[in-house]
């Protein structure tokens, strides 16, 4: 586990929209949005794609007994909830999972959103088939989130259909941000976006698409990996990774991005499936 003091992030899903087997995916990945943040002791989870499964098997292996979790979603959609019935440390008695959203207040709330998910005929088992004492609590995306042992989230509202939140996890005199599913407007920086990140050591930004190609996907939601790098020059970003891949991008065009990508900005990378950053 990590030390009391590390920071560490692990990609456990970056494909957006729907997941992707095949050989044209192997490197970077299929998963669906999925990261795990290791403060100190503590867990905090990003998510729950289908990248919650391999996640929840590597989590049941390296623990002995329960342990407590908090677990964040950004927004709703099926490609970043579809994984929680499949995320094995729900259905371990002992376990404490606290599931947080920004977005669903004062017309419904998480709890609602996901037992509606896993209802007939959307699936075969209720929310309550989970062993683990869950508890959910909703915020309005802007508030400041202090979970105590030196673990302070900042929130933020993201551009995206039916609303998302954006996270800044700050710990230790370092901080990582998740900022996905957001959509930019061409030739202005979102300010939402660029107060959330500013000065941090770790962005994870929907680089979906490219600029070339960004007018043809209006009101889809998502945004470009160069305004991923524009922002991240304007905020004092020390590493960006571009998340959230279009279905479509095999990993040789990934390549391509992330070359063009740290050209520009040395900080800049492609978020892979299985890859680990300290802080």
């Amino acid at each position: 586990m990590a030390g009391k003091q590390d920071f560490n992030v692990t990609f456990w899903g970056v494909r957006g929209s729907i997941a992707c087997s095949g050989p044209e995916t192997q490197r970077y990945g299929g998963h669906t949005s999925c990261i795990e943040m290791w403060c100190g002791d503590r867990l905090l989870v990003f998510d729950a794609g289908t990248g919650a499964r391999p996640l929840g098997l590597s989590l049941d292996e390296k623990t002995s007994g329960p342990f407590k979790l908090d677990h964040f979603f950004s927004h709703t959609h099926w490609d970043h909830i579809v994984g929680l019935p499949f995320f094995c440390p729900a259905y371990g008695k002992g376990n404490e999972i606290r599931i947080w959203a920004g977005h669903l207040l004062p017309s419904s709330d998480i709890e609602a959103v996901l037992r509606q998910a896993m209802t007939e005929p959307l699936f075969p088992v209720p929310l309550d088939v989970f062993h683990a004492e869950i508890s959910f609590q909703d915020f309005t995306a802007g508030e400041t989130l202090d979970l105590g042992d030196g673990i302070v989230v900042r929130t933020a509202t993201l551009n995206h259909p039916n609303e998302a939140t954006g996270y800044r996890v700050e710990f230790n005199g370092h901080s990582a941000c998740y900022v996905t599913d957001t959509e930019h407007i061409p030739g202005k920086h979102d300010e939402n976006v660029l107060g959330l990140i500013e000065g941090a050591d770790l962005v994870i930004y929907d680089g979906a698409y490219c600029d070339d190609e960004f007018l043809d996907y209006e009101g889809w939601g998502h945004s470009t990996w160069q305004e991923g790098v524009r922002l991240a020059q304007q905020a004092n970003v020390k590493q960006l990774a571009i998340f959230h891949h279009d279905p479509g991008r095999s990993d040789d065009a990934l390549d391509a991005i992330g070359k063009e990508a740290a050209s520009h900005f040395s900080g800049a990378f492609i978020a892979k499936e299985g890859d680990t950053l300290s802080l």
